[in-house]
């Protein structure tokens, strides 16, 4: 409690009070990890995601992998632009809108997938592999919950059952 004018006495609290700030700790640790294995391989964290959002299907839009990731198209432009430097995506221009382009995975990107989702894998095993399934699953629902109760996303495919405790 801190004193004001020497009367009132007013609760300013500590940012170890919040839960944001426990959240931030945990999720900076846990991403510059990952962002430090996955530098090996010469690739960030945001375009593994890409990545392995586009691993499951042929040709998509930007527009679409930005939906489904949840970045910018901004964002997405730039890390397509990258991953076609690195070889690992290509791109196809319709022919009758030269406004709608198209990417999918190239051989050398497809093949690096599997190889960085065990990089990510064994990530997520140190920080959170000493807690029991039912902890992790109790946890990622609960996140979970938080995106869908805030509407961070309206298309996110949330990986909870509709009869999921959330709360």
């Amino acid at each position: 409690m801190l004193q004001h004018k020497g009367k009132e006495k007013l609760k300013v609290s500590l940012p170890e009070d919040h839960l944001g700030y426990w959240l931030r700790y945990v999720s900076n640790n846990v991403a510059y990890a990952l962002s430090q294995k996955l530098e090996d391989s010469g690739v960030t964290v945001a375009e593994w995601i890409v990545l392995r959002q586009m691993y499951l299907k042929n040709w998509v839009s930007p527009m679409s992998l930005a939906i489904q990731t949840g970045l910018t198209q901004g964002a997405i432009s730039k890390l397509i632009d990258r991953l076609l430097k690195k070889k690992f995506v290509t791109k196809k221009v319709s022919k009758h809108d030269h406004r709608y382009k198209e990417i999918k995975l190239t051989s050398v990107g497809r093949k690096i997938v599997p190889r960085l989702a065990s990089i990510a894998d064994e990530n997520d095993d140190y920080f959170f592999g000493k807690l029991s399934s039912a902890k992790k699953k109790q946890l990622m629902s609960f996140f979970i919950g938080v995106v869908k109760i805030n509407r961070f996303r309206k298309s996110l495919n949330m990986r909870v059952n509709a009869d999921d405790k959330i709360f």
